[in-house]
């Protein structure tokens, strides 16, 4: 078969590779998305047929996720009918580089679990590089003093989505210890840098959701390595806001309890259909404009109404579960953490959904689409278990 020749698996996989690290450290985002064209929706657009089967299987072990999936696109195409967004087709065509994005991973999967963690880790390096750099360059080269907002380089520019991408990235690192010394000195040095980040953009959003997480990956992960990280993440959280108090007070809650009072006026004024997929609002609160509700779900009901905001949380749950009855292999583990750590997100800052591939799929559509992978790694991890059981 095609797919399962090394070139088609070495494409696909620097495709992963791109969407994580380049989002950084791509010269500009126009040259991250053609990126993202042609090394992760061109091969799988020249798979699709090629690799039905493939795929059939993939909708065969994951029905739920995937007719949620398609519901919550078929309404998006509904709401196109109402929408005032300036260019629907465009905001369909993201439907599809959503859905295409989507369908990678099955074909992913069939590289084998060390492979994709392998890929997983060569992005989540790549953004710990991004992470130095941007440190070192606000802090050096810029001569920024240490109480100023750090601000990252290319897509993780912005203070608060830029601490969500690298958190998220640290979170599918911290989990998978190297054994080698030289290794585990590289992966120690990854973390330093992608923590002090997320410390020194001062996004309270993205320290309270890897805090929150790191707390609880104990309690599946249930073993020295998450506890140890546990204690540190106490140690190291306690140390920044006692260094940083006056910093991360001096904003108050800003001004998230009133968005979110006036947002459910908003949505209570066209609950059902909302405004249509890709249309703009703008949220005022005491003479201020926000460009967006700050909160996924109240987004998405903003957008598709109560029906879409439903199908998207039918989405997020039916990952969960397919998370959890993978909670024994080690990539299950490290996906509970990511879905805990992106459900807090959403909470807080991140608030699109349906756009070009940018900081917010970090917490969102890669969750989603990782958990992909899982119907293949859980069918590799219990042939190695029978294989070790008869030896």
């Amino acid at each position: 078969m095609v797919y399962e020749k090394n070139w088609v698996k070495a494409w696909l996989g620097f495709g992963l590779v791109w969407f994580l690290g380049a989002i950084a450290l791509a010269p500009s985002n126009k040259f991250y998305q053609q990126g993202l064209v042609l090394f992760l929706w061109v091969p799988m657009l020249l798979l699709a047929w090629p690799a039905r089967r493939v795929l059939v299987e993939a909708w065969r072990r994951q029905p739920a996720m995937w007719v949620s999936i398609v519901l919550l696109m078929v309404w998006g195409l509904i709401s196109l009918a109402w929408t005032s967004a300036e260019d629907a087709g465009r905001e369909a065509k993201r439907l599809l580089y959503i859905f295409v994005f989507l369908l990678a991973f099955p074909m992913l999967a069939q590289a084998g679990a060390a492979r994709v963690r392998h890929l997983l880790q060569a992005g989540s390096a790549m953004l710990a590089f991004a992470a130095f750099v941007s440190i070192v360059h606000f802090y050096g080269l810029q001569g920024e003093p240490l109480n100023a907002r750090l601000t990252g380089i290319g897509g993780i520019s912005h203070p608060i989505l830029g601490a969500y991408v690298v958190a998220a990235a640290a979170l599918l690192l911290l989990y998978q210890m190297p054994r080698q010394r030289l290794a585990r000195a590289g992966w120690l040095l990854a973390l330093a840098c992608m923590g002090a980040f997320v410390v020194l953009s001062q996004s309270r959003g993205a320290v309270l959701s890897l805090l929150f997480t790191l707390l609880l990956a104990p309690l599946w992960c249930r073993d020295r390595h998450s506890r140890v990280i546990a204690v540190m993440a106490i140690v190291s959280i306690g140390l920044a806001i006692f260094a940083m108090y006056d910093l991360l007070t001096a904003r108050g809650v800003s001004y998230r309890p009133q968005i979110f009072e006036v947002v459910l006026s908003m949505i209570d004024a066209h609950p059902w259909g909302g405004l249509g997929l890709g249309s703009s609002y703008r949220v005022s609160v005491a003479g201020l404009q926000f460009d967006h509700s700050h909160n996924m779900f109240t987004h998405v009901a903003l957008e598709l109404g109560l029906p879409g905001m439903l199908l998207w949380a039918v989405v997020w749950l039916f990952a969960l579960g397919e998370i959890v009855r993978a909670r024994h292999t080690s990539m299950g583990k490290i996906l509970l953490g990511l879905w805990v750590f992106s459900t807090m997100a959403m909470q807080f800052d991140a608030a699109s959904l349906t756009a070009t591939p940018r900081a917010e799929w970090f917490v969102s559509w890669l969750p989603v689409a990782l958990v992909m992978l899982l119907p293949w790694m859980r069918a590799e991890n219990d042939a190695c278990g029978k294989i070790s059981g008869s030896t």
